[in-house]
């Protein structure tokens, strides 16, 4: 090993044992041009240090390994990576989150490019934990592990990260970029689109689309898309987004998503040939309405039935349709479904409400409540000491001094 290979071990071990870990991360950024020329010794600096002891050293080494041009022996990466982010020591790693967040990045790209993104899903629910303060806190990872769980169509993995409210965001030392965020919503709609939830969905899709931006994103753009598409099933209409939704999207988005505009009037006229006219002028819509009706027709056990027939299906009774039998199944509403005629039969609720399970239901709806009390009066009181927010609301106005007299 070089003498300068030698010297950075050495440092490591030094910074690390003594604690001192904001010199580490300072001498760790230095180091990566060092790291860069001798690639060919890395594996014999990994085996000289320890993942638990010296985390931030060997998230160094992997991070440059996962640089190079061409990965020799991508396998052998692989398990090295996989075993530092099950081991490595949490608390040294939130000193360099914004290096970690990188190796991940370049981990989920390599699994993309290869075609392989299963292997990487625990990976990286393992890195969520390790960068994590609490579970409401949003990383650059949530947006890779819903983007591996996307392409390998198993999503439940993604749903523990998805179901929890963010109230915090981890800034990764600066790096943390906007694409991040976008994308998290977006894949976690796409996600809840997938599982026919809905409800879900089109709130993903909608805080995708209500990001402050001051410019056009096209991970905004098809999120305002499948928004559109989405309401239609749940509402059968184009649900209004807020007041505070970015101007840019009025003034661009907007016209660039004519077709699916298009599709929400069609949807309200029941027509089926204004429909078909709609589908040959636009044909990246043909996709939205087989899947939509496919996914009646799947249901209620219709596939036997003859394109001529299914003509008489008007967007209105598939809209109910549908929307009926996800709220029999999400337990909504109590119900049964006819399958010869579609007819709806509606049953007495079961629940007495005089059990444990429940108790500890409502127990934990209250307790919820609470904590977002909670969490609300905090972030009022961080708002109001906020110099930004203070230096606003005073409209740059200073306050004059109070001088007092002395009446003696």
């Amino acid at each position: 090993m070089a003498s300068a290979l030698e010297q950075f071990v050495n440092n490591v071990r030094q910074l690390s044992a003594q604690g001192q870990m904001t010199q580490l991360c300072e001498l760790i950024n230095k180091s990566g041009e060092l790291l860069a020329k001798n690639l060919s010794h890395l594996d014999t600096v990994l085996g000289a240090l320890d993942i638990q002891e010296h985390s931030l050293g060997v998230l160094a080494v992997l991070f440059v390994k996962f640089s190079m041009p061409n990965i020799p022996d991508f396998e052998t990466l692989f398990s090295q990576v996989q075993l530092f982010i099950s081991t490595c020591n949490g608390e040294h790693i939130r000193y360099a989150t914004d290096t970690f967040a990188g190796l991940c990045h370049q981990l989920t790209n390599a699994l993309v490019e290869r075609k392989q993104p299963l292997r990487g899903v625990v990976v990286l629910k393992q890195a969520i934990d390790k960068m994590q303060m609490n579970t409401n806190q949003l990383t650059s990872v949530h947006a890779d592990l819903c983007q591996l769980c996307l392409l390998a169509k198993c999503f439940k993995p993604a749903l523990p990260f998805l179901e929890v409210d963010m109230m915090d965001i981890c800034k990764e030392n600066g790096a943390y970029d906007a694409k991040h965020f976008l994308c998290y919503y977006y894949y976690g709609g796409m996600i809840y689109t997938g599982l026919k939830n809905f409800e879900r969905a089109l709130y993903f899709y909608e805080q995708a689309i209500t990001t402050p931006a001051m410019a056009v994103s096209h991970i905004m753009l098809e999120a305002y898309k499948k928004y559109i598409l989405v309401s239609l099933i749940l509402h059968g209409k184009v649900q209004q987004l807020p007041k505070y939704t970015s101007q840019i999207v009025g003034r661009f988005i907007k016209p660039l998503s004519n077709a699916y505009h298009e599709l929400a009037q069609v949807y309200t006229t029941n027509n089926p040939a204004e429909l078909r006219s709609l589908k040959s002028r636009y044909p990246t819509l043909r996709m939205y309405y087989t899947s939509l009706l496919s996914v009646v027709l799947d249901r209620f056990g219709l596939e036997g039935l003859n394109d001529h027939i299914t003509i008489v299906f008007t967007l209105d009774f598939l809209h109910s349709l549908l929307f009926s039998s996800l709220q029999i199944e999400d337990g909504e509403i109590y119900a049964s479904i006819n399958q010869k005629d579609g007819m709806v039969c509606f049953h007495d609720n079961p629940e007495k409400y005089n059990n444990p399970a429940m108790l500890h239901k409502i127990d934990q709806e209250m307790l919820k409540c609470i904590q977002l009390d909670e969490k609300l009066k905090s972030m009022d009181q961080e708002i109001t000491v906020n110099p930004q927010f203070v230096q606003k609301v005073r409209g740059g106005f200073a306050f004059p001094s109070i001088k007092t007299k002395n009446y003696t």
